[in-house]
């Protein structure tokens, strides 16, 4: 059974609090799809620094809202021009990430619709080789939350002025800037339709073919959501936190996985803390790895001690463990 969730909110800080409380809440013996749209909005990946990829003074200015997200991955900029989806279903055999089997959907949809999209990269959706989709993933207790954004009409300058832009992350994708490579779907669609007909054509071809029913939040849902988005994501403490004071800072971008960022704290030659950033997905928190390293040399020995015994693979995705030890270990 395939349960639609049609949000007409577009507070981003509620949206996503209705992700989390559907994913944790809601009955597991079936799938849900969710369709929703957010107001002006950052979301930031999970394991990013959020003052460092934003332009804080044209967010302050334009009030844009900032709003953490539990999955991985980059940064996106959302407004009223943008249509975002999510899928929550069984995780099945999915250990690690799998973009691809929740893109294809909408690749199909659209190719219905007469666009010729395409699933590239980690966790992208291109049109000639355009992004319009940039997709996470969430995987807890047997179950996965996959969200996308969906380009449709959005104001593609906001984009770049609102994201603060990593220069090695443009080197290494060989982009020239964000609006070279961003585009919106509705150019490319063979009768052009504003965005409420485009939503309601998407939600059309998701039901055909499946047994769906339509589901609307009860006064107890929401209860319960706007409980979640006060006591999370409309809280500064998840959104910023507090940025962390680190004495050795390493970085490194990997084909295939993203950037990481390793903060490490010391004293007395042992570590203290460690705490890790970047735009990178996981199928396992990569906190549950602090307590492994407190207590080690910040050296070879020391974090291959670390990591004796760790799937490094569902901590980072697409990172191997001498790849992690190199960066660990790296000037």
């Amino acid at each position: 059974m395939l349960t639609i969730i049609n949000l007409e909110t577009t507070d981003p800080a509620f949206n996503l609090a209705a992700e989390q409380y559907v994913f944790e809440n809601l009955p597991k013996d079936r799938s849900y799809f969710m369709l929703w749209q957010n107001d002006n909005a950052v979301i930031i990946g999970k394991y990013q620094n959020t003052l460092a990829e934003i332009n804080q003074p044209y967010v302050e200015a334009h009030k844009i809202k900032v709003v953490r997200r539990l999955s991985g991955g980059g940064a996106v900029y959302h407004d009223l021009g943008n249509l975002n989806y999510t899928y929550i279903t069984d995780a099945g055999e999915l250990e690690t990430l799998n973009m691809r089997v929740f893109c294809e959907p909408i690749v199909k949809a659209l190719a219905e619709f007469g666009v010729a999209a395409e699933i590239n990269g980690r966790n992208d959706m291109t049109i000639d080789g355009k992004k319009f989709s940039g997709n996470a993933q969430y995987i807890r207790h047997g179950r996965v939350m996959h969200h996308g954004t969906l380009l449709y009409n959005s104001d593609l300058s906001a984009v770049s002025k609102a994201l603060q832009v990593d220069p090695e992350k443009i080197r290494g994708k060989g982009m020239e800037s964000v609006r070279s490579r961003v585009t919106n779907i509705r150019r490319y669609l063979k009768e052009d339709v504003p965005l409420y007909a485009f939503r309601e054509m998407l939600l059309a071809f998701i039901r055909r073919g499946t047994e769906s029913e339509e589901y609307t939040f009860s006064e107890k849902d929401l209860r319960e959501i706007e409980r979640i988005r006060k006591e999370r994501y409309d809280t500064w403490e998840w959104n910023y936190g507090k940025s962390p004071e680190c004495k050795i800072q390493k970085s490194a971008r990997v084909e295939g996985c993203g950037k990481i960022e390793v903060y490490l704290e010391t004293d007395h030659g042992l570590i203290t803390d460690v705490s890790f950033r970047g735009d990178f997905f996981s199928a396992r928190d990569p906190e549950e790895l602090v307590p492994n390293f407190i207590g080690k040399k910040p050296d070879a020995e020391g974090f291959s001690q670390a990591l004796e015994g760790i799937e490094v693979e569902k901590y980072f995705t697409g990172l191997t463990k001498e790849q992690l030890l190199n960066l660990l270990s790296g000037g």
